[in-house]
């Protein structure tokens, strides 16, 4: 088991009128929803779900794909979205052994909210490179202001 997550499930506690049934946004590190974001949303999740979106890949291509991810660290991704029901492993009885990794249907669910995001920040991404070229400006003048004084 993965260090930091329980091994029994745990919810959040109530709900907020405010965002209707959604859970509130909770905290805690025993958080299972917390701890299924702290999954799903790093950068190695992420890109193994969106080229499994695209067809089935064995483990060599994947690792070729992903830009910068070690084999250990694939692998450790691998088996975590495979054993929340993200990515189905399929090993054929051949020689050598072949493994293939593809999209669960909730897999493919995930990949759709997945891709809004993409969208999201597509739409925005200028909008962003300005306010962090405003706020790095910003903080360089506050720096040279610190520094003068």
């Amino acid at each position: 088991m993965e260090e930091g997550t329980s091994k029994e499930p745990t919810h959040c506690c109530g709900t907020d009128a405010a965002y209707g049934d959604a859970y509130q946004w909770d905290t805690r590190e025993d958080c299972e929803v917390r701890q299924i974001l702290d999954r799903i949303a790093d950068k190695w999740s992420l890109l193994v779900i969106a080229l499994l979106d695209r067809r089935t890949l064995r483990f060599t291509e994947l690792r070729r794909e992903i830009d910068g991810v070690s084999q250990r660290m694939l692998t450790v991704t691998l088996r975590q979205l495979e054993r929340d029901g993200l990515v189905r492993r399929t090993v054929h009885p051949v020689v050598p052994p072949r493994v293939d990794y593809e999209l669960t249907d909730m897999g493919g669910t995930l990949h759709e909210t997945i891709q809004a995001l993409v969208t999201w920040t597509e739409t925005h991404q200028n909008a962003i490179a300005a306010a962090r070229a405003e706020y790095d400006q910003r903080a360089a003048a506050e720096q040279n202001a610190l520094a003068r004084a």
